[in-house]
Parts: C-alpha cells; sequence; structure tokens
C-alpha cells in the first residue's frame, strides 16, 4: 500500500492530540505524519506509541508535498490557511465551521453519506460534534422511516471548548473559585444554557447547526429541528435528548430492533446498563443510545430517545480520520 503524507492543522489541541491517536487506532500510523501547530508551539515534541513527533510552526507555506490535512483549528485560522493547503495540492478534512454550509464542500458522516465525498474540490467539511452523534443516533430510524422532525436538547462537555474548558472546569473544582475566563459563568456545579452567541432568533449559531448540517447531510430541505444547547460540568461526551418524529411507522419496539442490526449503533437496555451515560461513552467510537418511548402525547411515528457520544472521538477526530480512510481507500 502506497505510503502518503498526514498532516495534522492544530495538533497541540483536544481535537488534534485526539486525531493522531485516531490514526494509530484506525490503522493510518504506517503513513508519514507530520504535526502542525501555532509559533508558540513550535518545537514541542507529542509522544504516542514509541514514536516521537515535532510540532512545527503552520504557515502559508509548510503544506508542501502533504497529501491529507486534518485540520483540528478555529474557523479563522481554517479560512487563512486551508486554501493554501489545498493550493499546494492537499485534500483538507476540516473540523471547523467554516465551510460546512458552503454548498461546494460536502460535509460528511462516514456511515450516512459516504458517496459525498466524491464530490470534493480540495476540502471536505467535518459537521458539528451534536450533529454527528444526534444524526448517527437517529439514521438507523431514517433508513426505515424517513426523519420529518427533530427536538434536541443537548448536554456538552466541557472539552467541547477545547482544552481550556476542562483546564477551567478543574480549575473551579480543585480551588473552589469562579474563573470564567472560557465560559461566561461558573461551570463546576453548575449548567449554563447558552452556547454561542445569540442570534436575532434568540438561538445560538450551536443551536442552528443541528438543523442546517442535518439537511445537507440527509439531502433533504424538509427536516424541521429545534435545538436547545446547554454546557455541563462533564469532561467528556456529549449527551442528548432527542424527540423524533417519522414520516412512516416508527414506535419504540421497532426502534430496539432497528438499534440491534445495526453495527454503527450500540443500544443499552440492560438491567445493568439500562442507558448511555458519559462516563461509560468516553473514549469510544460508538454513539450509544437508550432510554427509548414512545411518544406520550399521542403525535404520530413519534419517539423519544437519549443518547451519547465522545464528542472528542466520534464527534471531532474520529470521524476526520474515517473520512481520510475513505479517501484512501479510493486513492489505492
Amino acid at each position: 500500500m502506497k505510503c502518503y503524507n498526514i498532516a495534522i492543522l492544530g495538533a497541540t489541541g483536544a481535537v488534534g492530540k485526539e486525531m493522531l491517536q485516531q490514526l494509530f487506532e484506525q490503522g493510518l500510523s504506517h503513513h508519514n505524519i507530520k504535526l502542525f501547530a501555532s509559533k508558540k508551539s513550535a518545537g514541542q515534541t507529542i509522544s504516542l506509541n514509541d514514536h516521537v513527533y515535532i510540532v512545527h510552526e503552520a504557515n502559508n507555506s509548510c503544506f508542501k508535498d502533504i497529501d491529507i490535512v486534518l485540520s483540528a483549528t478555529s474557523s479563522t485560522v481554517a479560512k487563512k490557511l486551508i486554501p493554501h493547503a489545498v493550493l499546494a495540492g492537499a485534500t483538507v478534512i476540516d473540523n471547523s465551521s467554516a465551510y460546512r454550509l458552503d454548498p461546494n464542500v460536502p460535509l460528511c458522516i462516514p456511515e450516512i453519506n459516504p458517496e459525498s465525498i466524491q464530490h470534493h474540490h480540495g476540502i471536505i467539511a467535518n459537521p458539528n460534534c451534536a450533529t454527528i452523534i444526534a444524526l448517527c443516533a437517529l439514521f438507523p430510524l431514517h433508513k426505515q422511516a424517513k426523519l420529518k422532525r427533530i427536538i434536541a436538547s443537548t448536554y456538552q462537555a466541557v472539552s467541547g471548548a477545547g482544552n481550556q474548558g476542562i483546564e477551567e472546569l478543574n480549575y473551579e473544582i480543585q480551588h473552589h473559585a469562579v474563573q470564567t475566563k472560557t465560559f461566561p459563568f461558573p461551570i463546576a456545579y453548575n449548567v449554563i444554557p447558552q452556547i454561542g452567541d445569540l442570534n436575532e432568533n434568540q438561538y445560538s449559531d450551536e443551536e442552528m447547526k443541528l438543523l442546517y448540517e442535518g439537511r445537507k447531510i440527509l439531502n433533504t430541505d424538509k427536516l424541521e429541528v429545534n435545538c436547545t444547547c446547554v454546557r455541563v460540568p462533564v469532561v467528556r461526551s456529549h449527551s442528548i435528548s432527542l424527540f423524533a418524529q417519522f414520516e412512516s411507522t416508527m414506535n419504540a419496539e421497532l426502534a430496539k430492533k432497528l438499534y440491534r442490526e445495526d453495527s454503527n449503533v450500540v443500544l443499552c437496555d440492560s438491567t445493568s446498563y439500562p442507558y448511555p451515560m458519559p462516563l461509560y461513552t468516553s473514549h469510544q467510537n460508538n454513539v450509544f443510545v437508550g432510554r427509548i418511548r414512545n411518544d406520550q402525547s399521542h403525535i404520530e411515528n413519534a419517539i423519544s430517545l437519549w443518547c451519547c457520544g465522545d464528542q472528542l472521538r466520534k464527534g471531532a477526530a474520529t470521524n476526520a480520520v474515517q473520512i481520510a480512510k475513505l479517501l484512501l481507500d479510493s486513492w489505492n
């Protein structure tokens, strides 16, 4: 198998480090791997499985001879550097929101729309973490009955805000003091029912992502979504409460049957593990579902469920590396 050059842009951040881990776990460590980050991080080393990688400064000219770039930077940095990577001949898998809704950029969840990457023009977008987790949980049911409406409440871990989110939670717990550098209010022993700035409609960009990205990934403009995003004092793994209505027959028993037949989703309904929780779904690549119930307000073909997924893994790094594997398979 040909050896390719794979770069991680933003390699010292929480998602960037997880991308490197995923390259090893998913069998891509034999490729030439190069790490890029900001100027202040240049020169640092990252060790993994007896390999030591030097972090290089990311700049406009650093992408020479790179085949795939896994980008884990902010949207601002992505917009600045990714065009230079594409001009240098690389295919970029971008984890930021910079290109997700660009009609010329595929937005890919490999379990749902792997064929979308065939139409890329140098950039493939990784969806929002909550979007990935929610759609992975709902897709086995969508294939059977077609989604019509989603009402979602997300309970998002602090690592969704990067390393600084984890540090802030730990600081507040250890020192019994408020820091509020990353979050607008104390996060320890608290929940914050707002992620990102509110728009004129009083919904945040984070809450609108499930609507716009969901429609693009499922290739439908009819999907209706109402979402509330909440930051919770959990280190890893986002949890989502979902109400889902379908166009044709769907109920709790059918949903459980479909989940048992699907290898990409783990159904939690045993006595010892009755529902998924962040502590038990962190550091794993699957999406876990449970608490599947028929709708009690008598809405036809509607169920409620609870799902969890590690947003640093399937919600970000794992999904990106899975896209990279699709690309490599298409090249070999």
